[in-house]
């Protein structure tokens, strides 16, 4: 190609990532890491699925595969949004799991680190097991 050269096809590390995640009447918005698997879920959108409850986190089935990434935790933080490898699912905590010790919160294996949000994710407490979710691209702005 002389003269014009097009850019690569699909999202950029340098473009704004940001989705929006709605489960049940709860909507947060969250920043993807810049990651091979972030990559892939924003791919991925629109996500449609269903909420899980495991002790104090949420998590739900997604359409892709990714394998555990180098950054991949144990324990997790509040605010950090997980994808958990060997069961194709986003997790997201705001509490102890039903294997956490005290003071922690122990992600079921190693996740990868999938976004970040500064909304309370402790309001996905109210969710409850069965309701929808889905993960779109949250409105510019």
């Amino acid at each position: 190609m002389h003269g014009t050269e097009h850019p690569p096809a699909g999202p950029q590390p340098s473009q704004r990532r940001v989705v929006l995640i709605k489960a049940g009447h709860i909507a947060i918005e969250a920043r993807l890491a810049d990651t091979a698997t972030a990559a892939r879920l924003w791919a991925a959108l629109p996500i449609y699925s269903t909420a899980e409850t495991w002790g104090d986190s949420l998590h739900f089935e997604v359409p892709f595969q990714s394998g555990r990434e180098r950054g991949a935790k144990m324990n997790g933080a509040a605010g950090e949004i997980y994808f958990w490898p060997d069961d194709a699912r986003v997790l997201i905590v705001f509490g102890p799991t039903p294997i956490s010790r005290t003071g922690e919160i122990r992600l079921p294996r190693p996740c990868n680190i999938l976004a970040t949000t500064r909304d309370d994710v402790g309001a996905l407490r109210a969710v409850t097991p069965g309701e929808k979710v889905s993960v779109t691209a949250a409105p510019a702005g």
